[in-house]
């Protein structure tokens, strides 16, 4: 018995110095940068680096270390825009992004400490991790160089107005290919509205001008990402949830011109109470070429689910029970 057992303790040795290699190598993919950020550099194309005050266009997932992701920007249907900052600290995503250049892409271990107390972020839930992990994709870099403002914003605003005739064009082919992704057959209506009847409600009353909608819903781009929702089971799988927020079906006045998006409307008064539906929004139904800050972008598409929870009635003689003035008067 004397033999296996050495034999045991030497292979448990070994793989103790196989863990400890492989661990060693792991940290060594990280290069130590400035302050106490570390980075590991994706892609490095020939380029200037990112300077202060430069417009840039890029990709980015935010993730703990312990592999949960917190945010990812293709989510979103777009990547993201900004100016680029000076760093709020040594080692911060600025100072990260100032590494790179057009074309680049590199992770970075920021200290999440740092983040809380310098940069005033709330420090995310049930990390156990010193650091947050940022993965940024460069995709373009406008320079502000010796530009003064008005042409350097005159070149942003080209650029920006570009994009969104490239989102415009592109809208079509996004939502046929989330049809066929998804296979759904939908009902389209003469306005361009696509819904599906998830639980058909034969016999329930429709709204009227006037009339108040109850429905419960949620939100979503074509990735699926959830961004908005009345469901609290939703809210808290989809990562949405505000503890602030009620979660429950909202009001809505239809056909008086109260301000809601013009699928809505739409659907609102097409399907009768009791029913579940998805529509799928060409974004002239829903937040078109202004979009919805900070989140929906320009020529986004939508998708809703959502649920006919009750139609009160309008009362007689009330100002609800009035049609709406023709659009323009």
């Amino acid at each position: 018995m004397v033999a296996p057992l050495k034999q045991i303790i030497q292979m448990k040795k070994i793989l103790l110095i196989l863990c400890a290699a492989v661990a060693f190598s792991s940290c060594k993919q990280f290069k130590q940068g400035e302050g106490d950020m570390f980075y590991k550099i994706h892609e490095d194309k020939e380029g200037p680096t990112v300077k202060d005050g430069d417009f840039i266009v890029f990709k980015f997932i935010q993730k703990t270390e312990e592999d949960s992701v917190l945010y990812n920007s293709s989510d979103y249907d777009r990547p993201a825009m900004t100016v680029k900052q000076k760093p709020g600290f040594k080692g911060d995503m600025f100072t990260a992004i100032g590494m790179l250049s057009e074309g680049d892409s590199a992770t970075f271990k920021i200290n999440i400490d740092s983040l809380v107390n310098k940069l005033g972020m709330p420090k995310p839930e049930n990390v156990k991790g010193k650091y947050m992990l940022y993965t940024f994709k460069i995709d373009k870099v406008i320079p502000k160089g010796k530009l003064n403002d008005a042409d350097f914003q005159a070149k942003v605003e080209e650029f920006v107005k570009a994009e969104g005739e490239k989102a415009k064009s592109g809208e079509a082919a996004k939502i046929k290919n989330y049809l066929d992704k998804e296979d759904l057959k939908p009902t389209t209506t003469a306005s361009g509205l696509n819904y599906v009847i998830t639980k058909e409600a034969k016999n329930g009353q429709r709204a009227k001008p006037g009339d108040t909608v109850e429905v419960n819903y949620t939100g979503k781009f074509l990735t699926g990402k959830v961004f908005d929702t009345s469901l609290q089971d939703v809210a808290k799988k989809s990562g949405t949830y505000m503890a602030q927020r009620p979660y429950q079906p909202i009001k809505i006045p239809v056909g008086v011109g109260s301000g809601i998006i013009q699928g809505w409307e739409e659907a609102l008064m097409l399907l009768p109470k009791g029913t579940k539906a998805t529509l799928i929004l060409p974004s002239k139904l829903a937040y078109g070429e202004q979009g919805s800050a900070p989140t929906i972008q320009p020529y986004t598409p939508l998708v809703f689910d959502i649920d006919i929870v009750n139609i009160i009635p309008a009362k007689p003689g009330s100002a609800a029970a009035q049609p709406a003035p023709p659009a323009g008067n």
